[in-house]
């Protein structure tokens, strides 16, 4: 008698769902943390990406700010620029339109150099004026705030990191208008028509009732829009704006270490652009698991 025990082997069922597990685990996802983590252990290591890392830390610090910053504003826009995208009253639409197929019609970087070296300085010349005007009939002092707007020696410069958190604004404003022009558009005309047989007027109807459904289906793609921001953030290199890209140009050019400087630049954004991606899934799951 063999007391030896025999393996059976897994009915064609039990297989068949094992292999759809291990189909559907993130296995892209599994590489970049395995490569993040050994490329985080390897740095560590080696001096010279600790010392590129302490160099690029105050970086991120500037990244973050301009991002956050930047967004907030962008969202106010959109949420104005869309409202306007789908009203009746034709000033407000035409604005509004005007608005969005400029800004969607010009590339960041150059609306970052416009509005930091055209753009800013012509709204500073005009409140100067304006502050000069004010002056010179006895309203306010002869050296008020307003004319001494964008003067350095007044504390009253406008900073290049202002002006690009502006451009970007202005930029990413345009594209969030357009997001929420399609999420109140998908909202069923049924809503508007009950809320206002309801007796509420049209910003009640669209602030109560339209809107908060809106907000909910848009979420996931302004959660897109600002992982895109960040990213498109490193242009503020060009102004001079000590973020994680513009610091990887000067320690590169001074250490001439532009493999391990420009692989701690690209790691850092990566890390920060995969979390926020995972809680951008993590959000559309939430929100689907509600529906």
């Amino acid at each position: 008698m063999n007391n030896s025990t025999e393996t059976k082997p897994k009915p064609p069922a039990v297989q068949g769902r094992v292999v759809d597990r291990l189909a559907d685990l993130p296995w892209w996802l599994l590489i970049i943390l395995l490569g993040g983590v050994f490329f985080a252990f390897y740095a560590y290591n080696d001096e010279t990406y600790r010392t590129t890392f302490n160099f690029l830390k105050s970086g991120i610090i500037v990244t973050i700010r301009v991002t956050l910053t930047a967004y907030v504003f962008a969202i106010t826009l959109g949420l104005i620029a869309g409202l306007g995208r789908v009203s009746k009253n034709p000033v407000f639409y035409n604005i509004a339109t005007l608005y969005v197929q400029i800004m969607r019609g010009l590339p960041i970087l150059v609306t970052i150099l416009y509005v930091a070296f055209v753009f800013i300085p012509g709204v500073i010349n005009l409140i100067n004026y304006f502050g000069e005007f004010l002056a010179a009939n006895n309203i306010l002092a002869e050296s008020n705030s307003l004319s001494l707007l964008g003067n350095r020696q007044a504390g009253l410069e406008v900073s290049f990191e202002t002006r690009a958190i502006i451009a970007l604004a202005f930029s990413y404003g345009a594209f969030s208008a357009e997001i929420f022009r399609a999420g109140i558009e998908s909202i069923g005309r049924g809503q508007m028509e009950a809320a206002r047989s309801l007796g509420m007027n049209y910003i009640q109807a669209m602030r109560y009732i339209i809107l908060p459904q809106a907000v909910r289906r848009v979420l996931p793609p302004l959660g897109n829009d600002f992982i895109a921001m960040l990213k498109e953030s490193s242009l503020v290199s060009a102004l001079g704006v000590q973020d994680i890209t513009q610091l990887g140009k000067l320690w590169s050019a001074s250490s001439f270490q532009y493999l391990k400087t420009y692989n701690m630049v690209a790691f850092l954004y990566l890390s920060m652009t995969i979390l926020l991606s995972l809680g951008v899934k993590a959000m559309e799951k939430r929100l689907k698991t509600d529906d």
